[in-house]
């Protein structure tokens, strides 16, 4: 699993672990059979996303630091909203985390002969029966939890009449809705989900992997731990919202091991424990995938992977590293509480990571004119500068540099303000790597626009260095105009204005969309950048990270901004 899901795996103080803890308590109690087996089990109905990737880290962390294994099982219970796309996507980004599965790949809907002939058994046994309430009907009689459930009319129907009628639900002899299977469990508890939740209902759809086999599928409630206790996984990890849900998996384990369906490893007994811990909260992001697939499905973005959405594809297509959001989640830890995570500490430890990794190039986004008098006319010279100063064996780059110039227009003030040291009339800058140069006057529109900046350099000014050893404070980028690339960059920002977009329930979340999370703009760059190739990272010197797009074709490279150089939003929510 390499350099990513090791960092999952580094926890040493257990007690700030309390998953660990657990974990580490049964295999000293030796209740693992000798391995511990965890399981990552995503619903194929989506592209996976950065919660998502937290859960990941945190099964095949834990199987990774207990010599274990993880599992991957698409748990594809509901045909109407699952296909082989999702599910493709699914392993190939769970592969770009940096996690493998070995031999370990599974589909719940593999196992749909055997659930079947287990709710039989149920059925037979008397915990078990098909209930003839629509919907509607049988929330309306579970009740509330503060008083006691009422027991649907059909509860006590003997098991014969039961099976008789399951095997023709699954004979396709009732529409949907019309019949399901419940489990017959305690209309008087407390908990809503233990009021004999239904387990299997009619859905007449094929499924994109067991095709048009079946016309009953099982509730997720019934199958997870169906499909836990028959792999043999020892500890099932899930997020919160599956705490009230515990008690209906132990019940489903009981009778599995009633039935002497639970697996045996070295002769030890494997009964899959579930826990719970808090699931990721992004600012500025919603993290629902119904929400998500809403935003593509409108147009509002360009699809699943398109940079601006929290999925692992379109972190990716962004220039998101996998270093980056391991790093991130190790950070934000694994806790029992629900909290909010800013998204500014993802951007972080994205801009840490790239700053070791990105390769560094000079470009200019809004480029504005400078024409140094003094220089001669036609004379090509060349500046050098290090390919990564953070690492060494990167090499260094010769730069083109000549008469005419561009650099940034706000890298240039005519009246600059007291704290701006940049370029000024009159004002003595550091042409980065180049030279010392002084600007004498200015070329204007007609509505009085600066369209190019004169000026004279300093001609001992090797490399941008006073001869006289003289303090220059500004230093810019620049890019020489004859040997300039022309490259579309997208400048990406966050998806949404508002810190939580989908937590106001007067509001629909897409009214919180951000009008400008993207800008296209065509940038100048010195020539090296025309041979990036795809997915490879840049620091774009003093303006950003940068990542090459799919989109971009041979000697026209695309980049898609992966973060700015400092975290500017939170200058902005201070205001």
């Amino acid at each position: 699993m390499g350099e990513v899901i090791d960092s999952a795996a580094r926890e040493s103080d257990t007690a700030r672990h309390f998953l660990r803890q657990w974990i580490a308590e049964d295999v000293e109690a030796g209740r693992t059979g000798g391995l511990v087996v965890t399981r990552f089990p995503p619903e194929p109905n989506g592209y996976i996303h950065i919660g998502h990737a937290k859960a990941i880290m945190v099964d095949f962390g834990m199987a990774k630091a207990f010599g274990g294994v993880c599992h991957l099982r698409m748990d594809d219970t509901n045909p109407s909203k699952e296909s082989d796309e999702f599910a493709r996507s699914i392993q190939n980004d769970i592969r770009w985390l940096g996690c493998d599965w070995g031999d370990h790949f599974y589909c719940g809907s593999d196992m749909f002969d055997q659930m079947y002939e287990i709710a039989e058994n149920l059925i037979k046994s008397g915990h078990a029966y098909v209930c003839s309430l629509s919907q509607e009907e049988w929330k309306k009689y579970r009740g509330i939890p503060t008083e006691p459930g009422t027991p649907s009319p059909y509860r006590d129907t003997s098991p014969e009449e039961n099976l008789d009628l399951f095997r023709r639900m699954r004979a396709g002899e009732f529409a949907e809705g019309e019949r399901c299977l419940r489990a017959k469990i305690d209309m008087a508890s407390p908990n809503i989900h233990f009021r004999d939740p239904v387990i299997y209902r009619i859905v007449r759809t094929p499924h994109y992997h067991a095709g048009d086999k079946w016309c009953i599928y099982p509730m997720y409630d019934f199958a997870h731990p169906i499909e836990d206790a028959l792999e043999g996984v020892t500890h099932s990890m899930c997020t919160l919202e599956f705490e009230v849900h515990r008690p209906l998996y132990d019940w489903v384990v009981d009778r599995l091991d009633e039935m002497g369906l639970l697996v045996v490893r070295n002769g030890v007994k494997i009964r899959p424990q579930q826990r719970e811990f808090a699931r990721l909260n992004l600012t500025y992001t919603v993290m629902s995938k119904r929400k998500l697939r809403q935003l593509v499905e409108e147009g509002k973005v360009s699809g699943w992977d398109d940079p601006r959405m929290p999925t692992v594809c379109g972190l990716r297509r962004r220039g998101y590293t996998p270093v980056a959001i391991a790093d991130f989640c190790e950070r934000i830890g694994v806790s029992k509480y629900e909290s909010e995570t800013d998204l500014a500490l993802l951007e972080y430890c994205v801009r840490d990571d790239l700053n070791k990794r990105a390769t560094r190039r000079m470009a200019v986004l809004d480029p504005v004119k400078v024409v140094i008098d003094n220089f001669p006319v036609g004379e090509t010279r060349y500046a050098e500068a290090a390919n990564n100063p953070e690492d060494p064996s990167a090499g260094s780059r010769k730069i083109p540099f000549g008469r005419e110039l561009w650099i940034e227009r706000d890298d240039f003030r005519e009246e600059p303000e007291k704290k701006f040291f940049r370029m000024a009339p009159g004002r003595e800058v550091r042409l980065r790597g180049a030279c010392l140069f002084t600007c004498t006057s200015l070329v204007k529109d007609s509505e009085g626009k600066v369209v190019e900046i004169h000026g004279t350099y300093d001609e001992q000014s090797q490399g941008g260095n006073a001869s006289d050893g003289r303090k220059i404070k500004g230093t810019i980028h620049w890019v020489s105009a004859a040997h300039a690339v022309p490259v579309e960059v997208r400048l990406y920002d966050r998806l949404f204005t508002v810190p939580a977009p989908d937590g106001d329930p007067e509001h629909d979340f897409t009214e919180f969309l951000n009008p400008d999370s993207l800008k296209t703009v065509t940038a100048y760059a010195e020539p090296a950048v025309a041979e990036a190739a795809v997915g490879e990272y840049y620091q774009f010197e003093r303006v950003g990270y940068f990542c090459v797009d799919p989109d971009s074709a041979p000697g026209k490279p695309i980049f898609n901004r992966t973060a700015t150089l400092k975290d500017t939003w939170s200058k902005l929510s201070s205001k």
